[in-house]
């Protein structure tokens, strides 16, 4: 069994175009009232949206705040032609997120610092910072782009934003599992300024969750590299990578790894603040 540092890291980055027109119309797609699948094939041109703010790029909205479903993220793939990004990529104050790179190059400046970002790269970015994000090469980059609105607590200071990438950062492994079941954590569990996390999961094939996670947490989960069988409710679901699942607060989870190569993916989860009393 490799190590946790020799394991190779891959990065699916969705490339868009139409599905040819002989193919059948039914998809792995699913939408309920606990849980979403947006599988990779759906992901083609006509589902891009354009932003205001952001030249020679467009977006895959994977999620974003809905009454009666998810209610703390929004998250995309953002593909960045040569010369694109945006000196004004977030519209709302208090808004703080994350990005992880897929594919390419990305200059991130955030509050007059400059970070030179390639595929694994990782930056937090912390809420009312002023950033830009730029693609300077001669190919396109694609990234994740997780925002959340800042729930400030009393006592606690708003997080620093920080940049590290996948390679820089040790995955752990959880307890009893062998090092099957590993998380790289980049932001300190324990450090309560922080109101989400966004992880790497990865399950070494026969790595599995032997029982069915039920928790106050939402999940975005964007499968990085491999394939797996999700429980999802009451619905074992294959997903492979490139594929999206959106995850309801309390919905039954576990999975396990399928095929030869490592299950990974990046996972969003709200953590560290009492639940709201009452609904907005």
């Amino acid at each position: 069994m490799n190590s946790p540092d020799q394991l190779p890291h891959t990065y699916y980055a969705p490339a868009g175009g139409l599905p040819d027109q002989n193919q059948r119309a039914r998809e792995r797609a699913v939408f309920t009232t606990s849980y979403a699948v947006i599988p990779r094939g759906v992901m083609s041109d006509i589902v891009t949206s354009f932003l205001p703010g952001w030249t020679a790029s467009r977006a895959w909205i994977l999620a974003r705040p809905l009454s009666g479903f998810a209610e703390t993220f929004a998250q995309y793939i953002v593909e960045v032609s040569p010369g694109g990004g945006s000196d004004h990529p977030e519209p709302e104050a208090g808004a703080e997120a994350v990005i992880f790179v897929l594919a390419g190059q990305l200059r991130l400046v955030i509050d007059e610092v400059t970070h030179e970002m390639a595929p694994g790269g990782y930056a937090f970015i912390g809420p009312d910072s002023a950033w830009t994000i730029a693609n300077t090469a001669d190919t396109p980059a694609t990234f994740v782009w997780i925002r959340k609105k800042y729930e400030p607590a009393p006592g606690l200071d708003a997080p620093a934003s920080f940049v590290t990438s996948d390679q820089a950062v040790r995955p752990q492994g959880m307890p009893d599992t062998q090092g099957y079941w590993l998380t790289t954590r980049f932001a300190d569990p324990a450090d309560l300024r922080h109101d989400m996390h966004v992880n790497i999961v990865t399950f070494l094939p026969g790595g599995t969750i032997p029982f069915a996670e039920t928790h106050v947490m939402e999940h975005g989960l964007y499968v990085l590299q491999g394939r797996g069988v999700y429980l999802l409710n009451q619905d074992w679901v294959e997903v492979a990578e490139g594929d999206f699942l959106w995850l309801r607060a309390f919905c039954p989870q576990a999975c396990y790894a399928a095929g030869r190569r490592p299950f990974r993916y990046l996972l969003y989860k709200d953590v560290n603040r009492h639940p709201k009393l009452q609904l907005p």
